[in-house]
């Protein structure tokens, strides 16, 4: 199962596009560090793609023995894209009124989160521009984004202050897309946990909802290869966590209910029933109180 999940990952890579060598050297400037109550803010821009600078920040807990727990985590789109890796400072809307940057380093574990393509100081330029640009070079924006996201995970682990053995990743909304895609691609994440965006591809063709979706989102000739549960076997056996609302348009319900009997069945193959949970909740796109419980009880309990 491990060489058939291994090749399935390159083919599933392959589909991302003609994405920047993972091997090019990565560097990086410290623009800033400063210490707050719960954690020391590193402010940083690297050079993870030789296209263009990624700015991002590192927090790491206060008073913790190093070497920590991490999280990769990856923020929302929200159709504000003045916001990106501020997420884990400052919040949004769509989620708990405590950010995750403070809950998470409060927790003891260190958190990395980098403006994505088009988002924070990421900005100049809209998603529709860069997704032309990049189609026309053969590229997928998606394939970008977690071509980045690989790369911010070799960051990290180069890092003395984090347990490379304790790396997991987290999102709401596009983050929860770019969180399972990435742990789907990338081994070294031994804990997921997405928010509002398990969407089922095909249900969402059916119920002719592809224009909720940013243009970021769609992979060439993915669907002829891959569904979603496919993609989320590949996380399989490592924990999962998926948090979903009923009402929410991004997740049809009958397409969250197909991934979950198909996974339920996947992780019975690896006899870890217990470490994939789907709860769906009667709410809309939101991050809910309860949801946010769900999170860090799963994060404490498997990171």
């Amino acid at each position: 199962m491990n060489e058939y999940n291994r090749k399935r990952r390159e083919q599933l890579y392959q589909l991302l596009g003609k994405l920047p060598p993972l091997e090019r050297k990565i560097s990086v400037q410290c623009v800033s560090k400063k210490t707050d109550k719960w954690f020391t803010l590193e402010k940083l821009v690297l050079d993870l793609n030789g296209i263009e600078p990624v700015p991002a920040y590192l927090l790491l807990p206060n008073h913790a023995d190093f070497p920590v727990p991490a999280i990769l985590y990856h923020h929302a789109h929200g159709l504000d894209y003045s916001i990106g890796k501020e997420e884990i400072l400052s919040g949004r809307p769509a989620i708990q009124s405590v950010p995750y940057g403070e809950e998470l380093t409060r927790r003891g574990m260190a958190v990395f989160c980098i403006d994505m393509w088009a988002f924070g100081e990421r900005s100049g330029r809209t998603e529709s521009e860069i997704f032309k640009e990049m189609l026309w070079y053969g590229k997928s924006m998606l394939g970008m984004m977690i071509y980045d996201s690989i790369r911010s995970l070799d960051y990290l682990i180069s890092r003395p202050e984090i347990d490379d053995a304790r790396i997991g990743t987290l999102g709401i909304s596009m983050g929860s897309t770019l969180s399972w895609w990435t742990a789907a691609l990338d081994t070294r994440i031994k804990v997921v946990a997405d928010i509002c965006c398990l969407t089922d591809f095909h249900e969402l063709v059916k119920e002719q909802g592809l224009d909720r979706q940013g243009i970021f989102y769609f992979v060439y000739d993915l669907l002829n290869h891959f569904t979603t549960a496919d993609i989320n076997r590949l996380i399989a056996p490592r924990p999962h966590l998926s948090l979903a609302g009923s009402k929410d348009k991004l997740t049809p319900v009958e397409g969250l209910m197909k991934i979950d009997e198909e996974l339920k069945e996947c992780y019975k193959e690896w006899n870890q029933q217990g470490a994939w949970k789907l709860k769906v909740f009667d709410v809309g796109h939101v991050e809910t109180p309860e949801m946010r419980k769900e999170v860090l009880h799963f994060l404490d309990k498997w990171l």
